[in-house]
């Protein structure tokens, strides 16, 4: 398969016989299969031979080492091709993971008791993989502060004051309301569940003390609904990223699905003819049914049709760089939302990403005074208390229920 990149007889050989040896051939059918581009393949394939060439000269053997890697890629002075070098082995080592040893992790002697927290917090509690890791990781910081102010006693031995120490460490760490009354909550589950699992007699959680955080004493972050009007008719939509681009912001602004909807969208869930979409596997747990208007159902028609790679993935949004793939990071539909309103002109919070349009819809459709039942609906609320939030940012509409002034003229 290096035919399909190079043509000289005496290149091919120099691939082939260096100390990947015929890898060399199967990464190349994987970068055609996987839709590169041929330049990025030939620069892969380049790094991959001056490694394949550092291999035959070392000592041969079986399994290439950790600390080989390491040496050839110290042989580079500046970080650029220390990186693309990185990122060309990490490549040979997908496509031939029986070359390369497994690096030795030192084991961690918590990891038994994460793994049953972690069983307990699926099984027993149902919650989320996602929902889980925030709780994990007050278990680790937890543990951490275990091992280095009490080294050696066992969590049987973990007494009140151990907790109260603990969660004031925890709470230096950040100054977020949101973040610390969470972090405190998180502690109290563990806690319990130390207790639920005879690790410790004492009901610790007990001792975790209140943290105050009022749902509704902050403005969500929005936009103003022109402003992301503007930025949606700027796009250019010349390349297929675009057309996908501007087929997100247009869904989100119109529905506003979530970061985690919008990536498990799948084709069969838009239904042209009805123009609606169903959204499935939400955070709420139950599948719901928005519309589809026409301009965001032309954007994405377009992109589907037009602009999506070719791929077996009933994902309807894709990474366009290759391997062409789904979307399965949240960071990767944040980082599209927040460029494309940063190419717009705007001035953004610091955590601005599909939320955020969606918190300008919200906003938009109740200063529209839309029934907010409606909108809880739209949004996929479960309580309605949720919703109530957006109503804070209505100004005129509270103005017009404000009770008159003692004493004003009427």
């Amino acid at each position: 398969m290096l035919e399909l990149y190079y043509k000289y007889p005496r290149v091919l050989r120099r691939l082939r016989n260096g100390g990947l040896g015929d890898e060399m051939d199967r990464i190349s059918a994987y970068l055609s299969e996987h839709g590169y581009k041929r330049g990025s393949a030939r620069v892969y394939l380049s790094r991959l031979g001056k490694f394949s060439d550092h291999l035959s000269r070392a000592a041969r053997a079986t399994l290439i080492e950790q600390t080989v890697i390491d040496r050839f890629i110290g042989e580079y002075s500046s970080e650029t091709p220390r990186l693309s070098v990185r990122a060309a082995i990490e490549l040979a080592r997908r496509v031939a993971p029986e070359r390369f040893s497994i690096p030795s992790v030192e084991p961690d002697p918590h990891q038994p008791l994460l793994n049953a927290y972690l069983d307990h917090l699926r099984r027993i509690r149902g919650l989320e993989p996602k929902t889980c890791e925030g709780r994990l990781l007050a278990a680790r910081r937890v543990l951490a502060w275990h091992d280095v102010h009490v080294p050696g006693q066992p969590l049987a031995m973990m007494t009140s004051e151990h907790v109260l120490a603990v969660v004031e460490h925890l709470l230096a760490l950040s100054s977020n309301p949101y973040t610390r009354s969470a972090t405190t909550s998180y502690v109290r589950v563990f806690l319990r569940f130390l207790h639920w699992s005879d690790l410790n007699g004492q009901d610790l959680a007990r001792f975790v003390p209140r943290t105050p955080c009022y749902q509704l004493a902050h403005l969500p972050p929005h936009l103003a609904w022109e402003d992301i009007r503007r930025v949606i008719d700027a796009i250019d939509a010349a390349t297929p990223v675009d057309v996908r681009d501007r087929a997100i912001l247009l869904l989100v602004a119109t529905t506003g699905l979530r970061n985690k909807e919008l990536r498990a969208l799948e084709l069969e869930d838009i239904h042209w003819r009805k123009a609606e979409v169903v959204v499935r596997r939400t955070k709420a747990k139950r599948d719901r049914v928005v519309p589809l208007l026409q301009e965001a159902g032309e954007a994405l028609a377009n992109y589907v049709l037009h602009a999506r790679p070719k791929s077996d993935s009933p994902r309807v949004f894709l990474q366009h760089i290759p391997p062409v793939r789904p979307i399965d990071n949240s960071g990767v539909i944040s980082r599209i939302v927040r460029s494309t309103l940063e190419r717009g002109g705007l001035q953004l919070p610091r955590v601005a990403g599909a939320h955020l349009v969606r918190h300008s819809l919200a906003t938009q459709l109740v200063s529209q005074r839309r029934p907010i039942n409606e909108v809880a609906d739209l949004l996929g609320h479960r309580s309605i208390d949720t919703t109530a939030i957006y109503v804070k940012v209505a100004v005129t509409q509270l103005a017009d229920v404000a009770l008159p002034f003692p004493g004003s003229a009427p």
